[in-house]
């Protein structure tokens, strides 16, 4: 199972691609997404051997195999890290496909004239710690709903977004650059989250949204999607809920608006192999604006 450089990078964008679609297709009307928590909240996918997150359309992938296969930890790592970690994969077992770019050591004459690195796509097998024997998980460090609550609260916050309550539905206003979200009264209780993280999961989704703008992450998708634009972005944008969800630990339940998009999403999916890494990829990018941000204010508030 060793690492494949990519004769034609399309194909394992294509391959993740049709697993990702297949995954939504077979949900056959009921418009729940691979991302979506149907019991306890998704974790992002971590590395074993590095201790790092997996990223964008990888987080997605692992997600799908890690449910259909049953795998409940969050753990992965290729074969020869699980190895290099003491443990072995047991016979017969089979890997998930990721993606990720490697820099390439520049030839003489590059690193002479300055020429900027390049980079070629690989794909590579990972296996769950279900798959392996011989490691043990970290122990987690568990957080009471109170916790979550209060982090995710303060991590809105210093995003210093502009959020207004009592309005009808949640939307982003771009001619307002600011959000605007029914009162947190109107969130109930699920089987699988408190209203309150109901609440923050649909505002994360707008959160998202409101990264958009020139001014923050210039997310404009123009000629590429023509038609299908403002569909790839809600597609952008719940992802971006989805990675925020994972991370915080919060169940991320369908929204209703659904059926609306579904059928564009699978369409722009179908046309565009690169169109699922492109979302995921503006999906991170969104997530790591609104960290970075969050971080810097909530240190200032820290130092005063």
């Amino acid at each position: 199972m060793n690492d494949t450089v990519l004769s034609s990078k399309y194909n394992v964008y294509g391959a993740i691609t049709e697993k990702i679609a297949r995954a939504i297709r077979e949900q056959k009307g009921k418009f729940v997404m691979p991302w979506h928590s149907e019991g306890a909240p998704l974790t992002l996918p971590m590395n074993a051997a590095t201790g790092h997150p997996y990223r964008g359309a990888n987080v997605l992938s692992l997600w799908i195999d890690a449910f259909k296969k049953g795998f409940a930890s969050g753990y992965w790592a290729s074969y020869k890290q699980w190895q290099s970690l003491g443990a072995q994969v047991r016979y017969g077992e089979r890997g998930s496909l990721i993606f990720f770019y490697k820099k390439l050591e520049p030839k003489e004459l590059e690193a002479e004239i300055g020429e900027p690195p390049r980079y070629v796509g690989k794909a590579s097998w990972v296996f769950n710690a279900c798959q392996a024997e011989g490691w043990t998980p970290p122990e987690p460090s568990p957080s009471s709903a109170v916790e979550i609550d209060a982090s995710v609260a303060a991590f809105i916050a210093a995003t210093d977004a502009r959020i207004y309550h009592g309005y009808q539905i949640a939307r982003y206003r771009h001619d307002l650059d600011c959000i605007e979200m029914p009162s947190t009264a109107w969130f109930r209780d699920t089987a699988v989250s408190t209203a309150s993280q109901s609440y923050h999961a649909v505002l994360f989704h707008e959160l998202t949204h409101w990264t958009g703008p020139a001014h923050r992450c210039d997310r404009e998708f123009g000629k590429r999607f023509g038609d299908h634009a403002y569909a790839f972005e809600e597609l952008v944008a719940e992802l971006g809920a989805a990675f925020l969800c994972a991370a915080f630990k919060i169940a991320n339940e369908p929204r209703t608006d659904h059926a609306a998009y579904v059928g564009k999403w699978l369409e722009v999916l179908g046309n565009d192999p690169k169109a699922l890494f492109t979302a995921a990829h503006r999906a991170q990018e969104a997530i790591e604006y609104l960290s970075a941000r969050a971080a810097v204010n909530l240190d200032r508030a820290q130092a005063i």
